[in-house]
């Protein structure tokens, strides 16, 4: 038998309480400087430094069905938007610019052991400021919960660091085209958190996948393009020489799995 394909159940119970804190620290840079010129950009700040919640809105986070390591589920979106709200009082999931296939809030089971599990998750979303948009490039988190006490015990959800965002600035108000301006710049700190930090470090799972292998799991469910087996171009030369078939060539000047481009 594989001991992969072995299916846990995983639950929370409703009577408990969990704090999540959050931070967004200040734009830097960006070009060009809208974050100096665009006040609602200049005064973005976490909404709720700090915040109780009850455990069902981390229900949210976990499967309705039995899964196993490796398997993906969606996760369910009102929670999600809860906790978004800690960060700006206006999420957006359903992205105002979308090409069509990468919407969506995703997790997977990384890992588990008699006691823990430990969820991975991406999601994808936005915040409505006034006269536009912030777009971070995807929150990535962690999710580890005690099994036997159906308990949270960590929790992170973050821009990952170096990622960058876009914005897009209606700067003049009376422009009846509805123009929008659009900047870009590397993602200042913004995330949440609450529990033992790195708990993940010191638990001896049973049964695992590494955290790379989690998180390419995720990024398959928002873009096709994650579905093509890409080659180093020296590759494709010697491959198309071999089977005798033409090279098709893109030319793209952002990355194809981030939504800030």
């Amino acid at each position: 038998m594989n001991t992969l394909q072995n299916k846990i159940t995983l639950n929370l119970s409703s009577n408990k309480k969990f704090t999540v804190k959050g931070y967004i620290a200040p734009i830097e840079n960006m070009r060009p400087n809208f974050h100096e010129e665009w006040d609602a950009l200049a005064n973005m700040c976490v909404n709720a430094p700090e915040k109780e919640y009850n455990t069902t809105v981390f229900q949210a986070f976990l499967p309705n069905d039995p899964v196993a390591i490796g398997d993906c589920w969606q996760i369910e979106e009102n929670g999600v938007l809860e906790l978004l709200k800690q960060l700006n009082p206006n999420p957006n999931l359903d992205m105002h610019i979308n090409i069509g296939d990468s919407a969506g809030v995703w997790a997977c089971l990384r890992a588990y052991n008699d006691q823990h599990a430990h969820i991975v998750f991406r999601i994808h979303a936005e915040f409505q400021l006034e006269d536009g948009w912030f777009t971070p490039s995807h929150f990535a988190g962690d999710l580890i919960i005690d099994r036997n006490k159906q308990d949270v015990v960590s929790f992170q959800q973050r821009v990952p660091e170096g990622k960058w965002f876009d914005v897009n600035w209606k700067k003049d108000k009376d422009d009846p085209n509805h123009y929008y301006s659009t900047a870009s710049g590397v993602c200042p700190k913004i995330e949440l958190y609450g529990g033992t930090r790195d708990i993940q470090k010191d638990i001896e799972f049973a049964l695992s996948i590494t955290q790379k292998e989690a998180e390419k799991k995720l990024i398959k469910q928002f873009y096709k393009s994650e579905q093509i087996n890409w080659v180093p171009f020296e590759d494709a030369v010697e491959l198309a020489q071999a089977h005798q078939k033409p090279i098709h060539a893109l030319s793209i000047d952002g990355p194809l799995d981030d939504e800030a481009c």
